[in-house]
């Protein structure tokens, strides 16, 4: 049985990895996490007290607990999910994004690093460091094209900015070290335990709650979706699978304007959770300022991992998001539990 070190893992993305990972292999899980606001122990409640999971309170800036955590529990895979996320906040407040994406990742890199040269035979062999990014480092696309493995970096927020210098450290680590590293690049993720400061479970939670829907400008901006379970399996593929060195995007094949995928919440809403007055969830619709440096559209191209490890998305969006709805509907208590804290679903990211 080997052992992974998920960094990040009561956060959106990597909570459910571990509940995925924990349910389909035989892994131990560390999970080393700073618990900021967006961390939050009630999405593993239910594997808590799993023999396999354990958690670190930590931070990945600290290089003392990341050296402690190498040397007691001997991870054979590192899994880095811990970052500051959302551009919004990196737009207000850009320090932070600094520290844990670009620090933190180098502190990882740099304890990983040690460690991996001090490994000898099969650990050494089988040792790999997966890095977890986005595919807003690519920038904007026009109404055509797709991100490659080979676009060329050209991030327009903090954010994306710090994530970009991220990869480009991970991937400097395997030229000039020899670390056994791999990149992921995944579209806009949705789903269970997803941190309401996010565009679809704050539509969500503010629909329920009679309050206005917030779209950014016209709402024609593109993203394209991908079932967070379908993510949390593609990173499995590549830590199993992956070649070190390269790089893989995953996305969902689902291209959709901020403004249908608002559409679409208020209707699945009608639907399972009507209003009192028998109007459309739509009316609460409202339009407010954009924020600067709104990337216009992503669009991934998936056929790598696709081609090379076989991997491809189960769910279609229209099966993804009414899976996602009937979650939050049936999740209250943890929504308001993570609310507790300061965020109140204020508008963030203005630039004023």
């Amino acid at each position: 049985m080997s052992t992974i070190l998920v960094t990040g893992g009561a956060g959106f993305i990597g909570s459910n990895f571990i509940h995925i990972a924990l349910n389909s292999t035989n892994e131990n899980i560390i999970n080393l996490d700073k618990l900021t606001y967006a961390g939050n122990l009630d999405s593993l409640r239910d594997v808590a007290n799993d023999p396999r999971y354990t958690f670190v309170h930590g931070d990945i800036c600290d290089m003392e607990i990341v050296e402690r955590i190498f040397e007691e529990y001997r991870p054979d895979a590192v899994v880095h999910f811990a970052a500051e996320s959302h551009v919004d906040r990196s737009i207000d407040s850009p320090a932070a994004f600094i520290e844990t994406n670009i620090n933190g990742t180098f502190v990882l890199l740099e304890v990983a690093r040690k460690y991996f040269h001090s490994l000898e035979g099969d650990a050494r062999n089988a040792f790999r460091f997966l890095h977890v990014s986005t595919d807003e480092v690519y920038g904007s696309l026009g109404d055509t094209g797709y991100f490659t493995e080979e676009t060329t970096y050209a991030p327009n927020s903090p954010y994306s900015a710090s994530k970009a210098s991220a990869d480009h450290l991970v991937r400097s680590y395997y030229h000039t070290y020899g670390l056994p590293v791999l990149i992921t690049n995944c579209s806009n993720n949705y789903g269970p335990y997803h941190f309401p400061e996010k565009l679809i479970p704050l539509m969500i939670l503010n629909a329920l709650e009679g309050k206005s829907l917030p779209i950014y400008g016209t709402g024609q901006n593109v993203r394209d979706w991908l079932y967070v379970e379908d993510h949390c399996r593609a990173i499995l593929r590549v830590l199993e699978q992956g070649v070190p060195g390269k790089k893989y995007n995953i996305g969902g094949h689902n291209e959709k304007t901020n403004m249908s995928i608002v559409h679409t919440l208020c209707d699945i809403l009608d639907d399972k959770s009507p209003r009192e007055d028998g109007k459309s969830y739509r009316e609460q619709i409202t339009f407010v300022k954009d924020r600067p440096g709104h990337d216009l559209r992503y669009s991934i191209d998936a056929s790598k991992i696709e081609r090379e490890l076989g991997w491809v998305p189960l769910e279609t969006f229209e099966t993804g998001i009414v899976k996602t709805v009937d979650w939050y509907l049936q999740n209250d208590e943890w929504c308001k539990r993570v609310t507790d804290g300061s965020y109140r679903r204020e508008r963030l990211g203005s630039g004023e």
